[in-house]
């Protein structure tokens, strides 16, 4: 690459970074708004939903989109909606609209419909200006980011919601988008290359989405490992649904319902994964990406089970916090292997799959675990799902195919 990737990698991440931040800055002053307006279970449920089924629905046709379209102007058009969304939600509140839940709600679908745009597009664009051989150490520190982002956005959103009106929110995410948006465009340099063709689609210039969507279908289906990524993903995402949403209500049963306890949580679990994306961006992982995966899968099933088996609340919120360094050692070599061995023609439509299975898995694992909570502890809930997720490194590690896709990379 003759164009200096650090700079431009740096430019990028830093601009993704900060509308990232201004996003989740409003994505909680969004949920905690409802919560203490509302402070209704159905209005929190149709919240959830709100905020998922569009990112659900639009994920086909994004990976297209990934793929057919200049991915730098996809990243900066869904960020520019849902900045001009957040605008109008500021204006809307400002002039004392009545129905502000109503708003709420509809910023919070547009925003899941942006996201389910965007991320594909940016998982993709990544491998476009970063060298294959920096790709492991660049999605660590991202991830790194991500995390401590989420680790202080929630405490910058409170503070803004105790001192200033709720559309200060909303012009703080119009602000961090536009200065996101002109770093992304005008700084960022994507190297000259040939446009990828896929070889279904080589012949088919006017081809549909829909016939584009198919043959990423067929890609998956054709490349072994590719589908049992996605199936172990799906397990994986599926089993640890009562870790990653039933703690809280745990930690209230178990512990106590003080406030602070369940702030610790939060913030220790961000730690921990802001510490896992330094950890794997400095150490890189084993060189084969699945061993890396499994001991990651083996870590989060055993402690799920210490969660389930803490006698106190100081040890759980330490395993807590290992939880957030294992849980990181799965998405970075997942996302690289899958940068590093799929198709470029392919990229965005493999990547949205993977992002409808992270969008999906989790809320169904939470359909099934949230209403046998209240029937059954949720610690039994807790071990019986870490020694699911515990066994499933065994199939894993089993699997040749896998185990080839995850060294195919040593000889490139």
């Amino acid at each position: 690459m003759n164009i200096n990737w650090k700079k431009n990698t740096a430019l990028f991440i830093a601009g993704q970074a900060l509308s990232l931040f201004g996003t989740m800055v409003v994505q909680y002053a969004i949920l905690w708004h409802i919560t203490l307006k509302t402070q209704s279970g159905a209005m929190m449920t149709i919240f959830t939903v709100i905020g998922f089924l569009p990112m659900f629905f639009v994920s086909p046709f994004a990976e297209v989109w990934a793929d057919r379209f200049n991915r730098k102007y996809i990243i900066n058009i869904s960020d520019g909606a849902i900045a001009f969304v957040s605008l109008l939600a500021a204006v809307s509140i400002m002039a004392g609209v009545e129905s502000i839940i109503g708003i709420l709600l509809l910023c919070a679908a547009i925003r899941s419909f942006g996201q389910g745009v965007q991320m594909p597009a940016v998982g993709a664009f990544i491998p476009d200006i970063v060298p294959q051989e920096r790709l492991m150490k660049i999605n660590g520190m991202q991830s790194s980011i991500q995390s401590f982002i989420t680790l202080t956005a929630p405490a910058v959103s409170g503070a803004i919601m105790t001192f200033a009106p709720l559309e200060t929110l909303f012009f703080l995410d119009v602000v961090t988008a536009m200065i996101g948006i002109d770093i992304v465009l005008f700084l960022v340099k994507v190297p000259e290359k040939e446009k990828p063709v896929s070889p279904d689609t080589a012949k088919q210039k006017d081809s549909t989405y829909f016939h584009d969507l198919k043959d990423g279908i067929n890609y998956i289906k054709r490349h072994g490992y590719v589908l049992r990524m996605v199936v172990f993903s799906a397990i994986f995402l599926f089993f640890i649904a009562p870790a990653s949403f039933l703690t809280p209500l745990q930690v209230t049963r178990t512990f106590g319902d003080d406030v602070w306890r369940l702030s610790a949580i939060e913030i220790v679990f961000s730690a921990g994964m802001m510490a896992g994306g330094i950890i794997i961006g400095v150490w890189g992982g084993f060189k084969n990406r699945i061993y890396t995966m499994t001991l990651s899968c083996a870590l989060c099933g055993l402690f799920t089970i210490g969660l389930g088996l803490a006698p106190d609340f100081a040890l759980y919120l330490v395993i807590m916090g290992i939880m957030g360094i294992s849980l990181s050692l799965w998405n970075a070599p997942s996302m690289t292997l899958l940068q590093t061995t799929v198709d470029a023609a392919f990229m965005g439509r493999v990547l949205s799959v993977f992002t409808m299975v992270s969008g999906t898995m989790m809320p169904l694992g939470m359909l099934v675990f949230g209403p046998v909570a209240d029937t059954v502890s949720i610690e039994t809930l807790l071990v019986v799902s870490g020694v699911v997720i515990a066994l499933l490194c065994i199939p894993m590690i089993a699997s040749r195919t896998l185990r080839e896709a995850g060294r195919s990379h040593l000889s490139e």
